[in-house]
């Protein structure tokens, strides 16, 4: 079966004249960039946005993928905090960050006449809310894992048969995420955010939230940790405080993913 997959992906990177894969660090991305290096060489690059509302371990491990399997990198800033569609924390917060992303990708792409821009968007993305998806098609954007039918346990089953270092790296959102639509994005919250959640990695817990509600705290993890963490919790809280919360509370439910859209009633 994944061979049926590897020969679709090639074909359709056949007919490329090159590609700029929106490179984030996550494990899609890391297989579409890696995919179009390797079916294509050089004509397969990557770029990735110096962002805030990106983990610093995320873009550091993207410079080192690159380095490792000598693909080629661009670098560029995006400044959608600037942007008050964007900081204002709307419920399509997504859209506006996708599309300063695309935006600047337009204009590294005109160094590469008839290269391409992807993005590591898989099938199952299309169940879910994300407004950045509404961006992607306006500016153009290619899927190839949506356009060859490749969902995430796939993903992470190409990852691994290609031997991708982060094929079972946990989801990782945009820091931004972990804040109450409504309720600003600020450079404070999000390094907050970073630090409280590299806290709880070095504790053991590696895959995580911290959602961010003013001076308290909500820890996610999954569900058969919370036990765990419940035990070493008066440290961790102890850590987690010094970074200018008042409270740190664990979420009971558990990590799920986009909890904060319940909110939208979608």
């Amino acid at each position: 079966m994944i061979e049926e997959y590897v020969n679709k992906l090639k074909e359709w990177f056949a007919e490329k004249t090159g590609t700029i894969t929106a490179f984030s660090g996550g494990v899609d991305s890391t297989l579409v960039l890696y995919l179009s290096n390797y079916f294509m060489g050089s004509r397969g690059i990557g770029c990735i946005s110096i962002s805030p509302s990106l983990k610093r371990k995320d873009y550091a491990f993207a410079i080192q993928f690159c380095e490792q399997y000598d693909i080629g990198l661009e670098l560029v800033e995006t400044r959608e905090l600037l942007d008050e569609n964007y900081f204002s924390n709307p419920g399509n917060r997504c859209y506006f960050c996708k599309s300063h992303l695309y935006k600047t990708l337009e204009i590294i792409s005109a160094k590469y006449p008839g290269y391409q821009i992807l993005n590591g968007t898989n099938t199952d993305d299309l169940g879910d809310y994300r407004p950045g998806l509404i961006a992607a098609t306006e500016n153009q954007i290619h899927s190839p894992l949506v356009e060859c039918s490749i969902d995430k346990q796939t993903v992470r089953e190409l990852a691994r048969h290609f031997g991708l270092p982060n094929w079972e790296k946990p989801a990782s959102p945009c820091l931004s995420s972990r804040v109450p639509y409504g309720d600003r994005i600020t450079l404070e919250k999000l390094s907050q955010i970073e630090k409280a959640e590299a806290i709880l990695n070095r504790f053991g817990f590696g895959d995580v939230r911290v959602r961010h509600f003013g001076k308290l705290a909500k820890i996610e993890v999954p569900g058969y940790q919370i036990s765990e963490l419940n035990v070493r919790i008066e440290e961790i809280s102890k850590k987690i405080l010094e970074l200018g919360f008042d409270e740190i509370i664990v979420d009971e439910e558990g990590l799920v993913s986009g909890k904060l859209n319940r909110a939208l009633n979608i």
